[in-house]
């Protein structure tokens, strides 16, 4: 297919079915130095064990720990799924910060609508009284719901130059935000297509969330164009007051399309990238305005992600 013609609207992304996903053999696993550690028998996961290797090699850890969570072998597949809950949690504490991405309460002039706040305007109506009139509107206080803070939609990347720790790290990323991140936050991954794993307006558990993100593996041609549409259209369906596309990707595209132009119509794009492999990401940042920090470990996703969001 030839691509859009100057000033010709680029058709629409095609969704996939759902994320590829494979299974990964104990022959595979047992190439990482703590395998055997970490799981002496078939079935088998010693969370001790997986402590004193991520105490000494938190990225080597946990890109296993997202390994095994795609094992053939059923016992050790759901134990380090488990797992991977308990360590995302742990790591998300340290990031992002969870609003609770509902409508509240909020203060407001009572000229601009909403429910009288007795309370708060009782010192108004007293001075008003003093001086022998009645309050106005713009004197009283009211109370009024208000619009989400902050919606994010996590855009991750999973075409071939995304595998391994780097894809780890972006898996873990997301899921650290499903854990952590407002209620109104959706997950979308990208490579030659788009899927969306959580949808804005989802009321999907964080623990079906970090199900999918931990099988995502990479593979084929990136459509980056495509992925940041996607994201922007999650995102047109919010009515927080920010909302923010956060990019898991090295921004190498395959595609025609110049993903900064679409990237500019973003409301806010911040972007972690592998750190010896971001060239790509500052030259994105610069051109759209995006934010942009070098991801140099999967242990540090949270914290330099929290760090993007201030």
């Amino acid at each position: 297919m030839s691509p859009p013609s100057a000033g010709e609207e680029p058709p629409p992304a095609r969704r996939d079915r759902g994320p590829r996903q494979r299974t990964t053999p104990r022959s595979e696993l047992s190439r990482a130095p703590e395998f055997e550690q970490v799981s002496p028998e078939v079935g088998q996961l010693d969370e001790e064990a997986f402590d004193a290797a991520a105490a000494a090699d938190p990225d080597a850890a946990l890109t296993l720990l997202a390994d095994m969570a795609t094992a053939t072998d059923e016992g050790l597949r759901a134990a380090a799924r488990r797992l991977a809950a308990r360590v995302v949690l742990d790591r998300a504490r340290t990031g992002l910060a969870r609003s609770r991405g509902v409508r509240r309460l909020r203060p407001v002039p009572a000229d601009r609508g909403g429910d009288l706040d007795v309370d708060a305007s009782l010192d108004a109506v007293l001075d008003a009284r003093a001086q022998g009139r009645q309050p106005g509107l713009d004197e009283l206080t009211a109370r009024q719901w208000g619009r989400p803070e902050l919606a994010l939609c996590l855009l991750v990347d999973t075409s071939g130059s995304m595998g391994g720790a780097r894809l780890a790290a972006a898996a873990l990323t997301a899921a650290a935000c499903a854990l952590r991140a407002p209620g109104e936050h959706a997950i979308v991954s990208f490579a030659r297509t788009v899927t969306v794993l959580r949808a804005i307006t989802s009321q999907a558990p964080a623990s079906a969330v970090v199900d999918s993100v931990l099988t995502l593996r990479g593979h084929g041609t990136t459509s980056l164009a495509a992925g940041l549409r996607a994201a922007g259209e999650e995102l047109a369906r919010s009515s927080a007051e920010r909302r923010v596309v956060v990019l898991l990707s090295d921004c190498r595209t395959s595609e025609t399309e110049d993903p900064a132009l679409v990237a500019a119509r973003l409301p806010e794009l911040v972007v972690l990238a592998p750190a010896d492999d971001d060239e790509e990401a500052v030259a994105l940042g610069r051109r759209s305005g995006a934010r942009v920090a070098a991801l140099r470990g999967v242990a540090d996703a949270p914290a330099v992600l929290a760090a993007l969001l201030v």
